[in-house]
């Protein structure tokens, strides 16, 4: 297994300078953006999109250093009910697509989108109950709208040899497992999980469970490293579907935290495990988006976790069971 970061905290520093502070960090992978809510600091789609030249140059360094990008990310909603949003969000994932291919990178990262609750409708609509019986219509809506715009996406992802890992997140149609393995059902194997176990956390989904549901199914692409902290007081007044701002720390009843401030060695252990048992052995890139600590600090107090955690070998022999 490899470790590797997300590079949007890195923001102000340009990518040889990031590349060199993480290279001394140990790090394996990085994960740019592209487009989208995460940006494109690092790697402008319009200055390396069919320049073979500066292409070149991004690939040298990564040798330079000794490490690879895990895969290109751009977040956004190709499914808006805004015909404008939707097709820049479109236009960003197929480039992004399109980028990948002709750096042999093997996986995009994005979201799943999420329409509006009708044709009529203006604002995206997050159902989150069948009932009233609108909603279960609207969300059949919502499916026929999704399974229409990835079919065609996750064609185009097959045509250039590239995964699609969709982060299953919330306000994003696809925010949890039977959701995501029902969307790669009614499109193709190119579609499956960025698997962030953060966003399940807070929603009351066994990390591990989750794994096996997606390993079972070979669905899952890419890995986010990253935490989750509830916090019971709040939660037990509120819940969990918090609309709190991030930071208003005291008053959420939920947090994004560093690797190991949310859950244990012992459970980031089992999640190493999990994923090698359902055959993943891919990057963990650390998604830092703690408002409790810098983000260097953040990124270097994750990476230290990691690195105890994470297999750099390949198993043996059973030879004990012989």
């Amino acid at each position: 297994m490899e470790i590797g970061v997300h590079t949007p905290p890195l923001a102000d520093e340009t990518l040889a300078d990031a590349l060199a502070y993480l290279d001394d960090l140990g790090v394996d992978t990085i994960e740019p953006g592209v487009g989208g809510h995460p940006g494109e600091d690092h790697l402008p789609r319009a200055e390396y999109l069919d320049d073979e030249d500066a292409q070149a140059e991004v690939r040298d360094l990564l040798d330079d250093h000794d490490m690879r990008i895990s895969a290109l990310a751009t977040h956004n909603n190709p499914l808006h009910p805004d015909d404008e949003r939707a097709e820049e969000a479109d236009t960003e994932l197929r480039e992004a697509i399109r980028l990948a291919d002709q750096l042999e990178v093997d996986v995009v990262t994005c979201f799943s989108g999420l329409p509006a609750g009708g044709p009529d409708d203006e604002v995206p609509n997050w159902i989150t109950a069948p009932w009233p019986p609108e909603h279960a219509d609207a969300l059949e809506y919502q499916w026929e709208q999704a399974v229409d715009y990835w079919s065609d996406l996750a064609a185009f992802a097959d045509d250039h040899g590239v995964d699609v890992a969709i982060e299953m997140h919330p306000n994003m149609l696809v925010y949890e497992p039977h959701g995501m393995a029902r969307l790669r059902e009614e499109t193709n194997e190119r579609v499956g999980a960025n698997f962030d176990p953060s966003h399940l956390y807070w929603q009351g989904i066994s990390v591990t469970d989750a794994i096996r549901y997606l390993g079972e199914r070979d669905a899952i692409h890419h890995v986010h490293a990253k935490d989750t902290r509830i916090y019971e007081a709040m939660a037990r007044e509120k819940g969990v579907l918090d609309t709190t701002a991030y930071d208003d720390e005291p008053n959420r009843s939920w947090l994004f935290r560093s690797v190991g401030y949310g859950h244990d060695e012992s459970h980031w252990k089992d999640v190493v495990s999990t994923l090698r048992m359902v055959g993943y052995d891919g990057a963990l890139s650390i998604e830092h988006e703690d408002s409790l600590t810098s983000s260097r600090e953040g990124l270097e107090k994750a990476i230290e976790l990691l690195e105890r955690v994470v297999f750099e070998t390949q198993p043996g022999e059973a030879y004990w069971a012989e």
